[in-house]
């Protein structure tokens, strides 16, 4: 049977080559290949061609496993264990040249849902960087192989918040009243563009929190992970998993506090 450090190497192994691949046609220059959700919801060519280099590798070095990624959907598992892959996550920071993206791959145990899977791997990787931010369950967080924690005893008033966007204008407009709100109850609020950058961010102790409705598995799959061997609770609506509806990351004494200031304004909206 494969250890989860096991599994962390090759999940490591692969995102660092598809990094670099990823990096590498950026240099060579960006094409767009489609729109999805809006015209600001972008994909380039490099995502596509990214994520089948990491389902390639992954076919090859775990053919029995399952397989949820952003641009190529879904393929089944034999052996109970599905890999999460956002080939480029921070698509529009890739496209205008913003050293804020990663590529972010997760083994998890059980369906590939976030209310009932158990992540068991994770690997963050932001090329431009040189960051590679990885965590298996039960063995702690590592930002290039060094450990990592969260901030602890913040205060809400003095915490800095990070938090993300919807593609929809409309979607936008109602997440830009909330901060609208919070940023005068804070220490100040950071949008950086790539949900899983944020939730490492946590865990490196670079932010003290992290709220956003609309993720999708493979956004936070990974970074999840890493947030919570850091000393994070992450969770979403009623203190339950994280999902597309909430996610909140944060050490528990300052999620005590942000926890309970989001979630009505969310919760609002099913």
């Amino acid at each position: 049977m494969t250890s989860n450090a096991e599994l962390l190497e090759i999940a490591a192994t692969i995102a660092r080559r598809a990094a670099a691949f990823a990096l590498q046609r950026r240099r060579d220059g960006v094409e767009i290949a489609a729109s999805k959700s809006s015209l600001s919801d972008i994909v380039t060519r490099a995502d596509r061609e990214t994520e089948q280099l990491i389902r390639d590798a992954l076919a090859a070095s775990r053919p029995r496993d399952g397989f949820l990624g952003e641009e190529s959907g879904g393929g089944s598992s034999d052996s109970g264990l599905t890999w999460v892959v956002d080939p480029i996550d921070g698509t529009v920071n890739y496209f205008y040249d913003i050293p804020a993206w990663a590529v972010s791959i997760a083994v998890v145990e059980g369906d590939p849902d976030p209310a009932t899977w158990r992540t068991l791997a994770g690997a963050v990787v932001n090329p431009v960087l040189g960051e590679v931010f990885t965590a298996y369950a039960g063995g702690g967080a590592r930002l290039n192989g060094e450990p990592i924690h969260v901030n602890e005893g913040v205060q809400l008033p003095l915490a800095l918040v990070g938090t993300g966007f919807g593609y929809d204008a409309e979607v936008r407009r109602r997440q830009a009243a909330l901060v609208g709100e919070l940023i005068g109850e804070v220490r100040d609020i950071r949008r950086i563009g790539a949900a899983s950058l944020d939730l490492c961010g946590v865990a490196a102790g670079r932010l003290d929190a992290y709220f956003e409705r609309g993720l999708n598995p493979w956004d936070h799959a990974a970074g999840a992970l890493i947030a919570q061997e850091a000393g994070a609770r992450v969770s979403g609506l009623g203190g339950g998993p994280a999902d597309n509806r909430l996610i909140v990351a944060a050490a528990p004494d300052l999620s005590d506090q942000l926890h309970p200031r989001v979630e009505p304004y969310f919760a609002a909206w099913e």
